[in-house]
């Protein structure tokens, strides 16, 4: 079966985001990408909910041919144009343009039946609001979190109340040169 992974920048404080959706305070740059490209080897398809899925098709599939383009923009580039997309959305309409598939409803059904599909693991992007219920639900394996060295005090936070309690093991830990924490954790089940 293949495993459903999250992978979420956030601050130290628990927020992928400010108040108003903004990023410029997380601390961003090529080391940052560079470990993200080396979690994407080992992936075919990619997870969002709807408002993630629109602001990553604004700029990745496009971003290799940008002329100040690095290694890893073009990898990065390169990997979300042929990964399968899967949007959470209850508001798109089901589209097969860009190896995008939409699910609107039946959520642990549908999942699940991606998950048993032949391929390589499945990237949930921050999606705040899908990881709510996808951790409800149960389907989510493991937990990349990118911690920043930065307080937001308010912001849009990746965890929220939940039905239940989810147990988690730490399994890998690496520091970038810039303060950043990446932690992998795995669901207890």
């Amino acid at each position: 079966m293949r495993a459903l992974n999250l992978i979420a920048q956030i601050s130290l404080d628990g927020f992928v985001a400010g108040p108003k959706g903004e990023f410029d305070n997380f601390i961003g740059g090529e080391e940052n990408l560079a470990f993200v490209c080396s979690i994407i080897d080992d992936a075919d398809a990619a997870m969002f909910g709807r408002v993630s899925y629109e602001l990553l098709e604004a700029y990745w599939p496009t971003a290799a041919d940008k002329p100040d383009a690095t290694e890893n923009i073009i990898k990065y580039s390169n990997w979300y144009n042929s990964a399968t997309r899967i949007v959470l959305s209850k508001t798109l309409q089901p589209t097969t343009a860009n190896s995008s598939h939409i699910i609107s409803h039946n959520l642990l059904h549908e999942v699940n039946a991606i998950k048993e599909q032949q391929g390589k693991s499945i990237l949930i992007f921050g999606s705040p609001t899908a990881v709510h219920e996808l951790l409800n639900i149960n389907v989510i394996d493991n937990i990349w979190l990118i911690v920043h060295p930065v307080i937001f005090g308010d912001g849009i936070p990746l965890f929220r109340k939940t039905e239940r309690v989810t147990k988690l093991s730490l399994s890998a830990s690496h520091q970038l040169s810039n303060g950043t924490l990446c932690n992998k954790y795995q669901v207890q089940l």
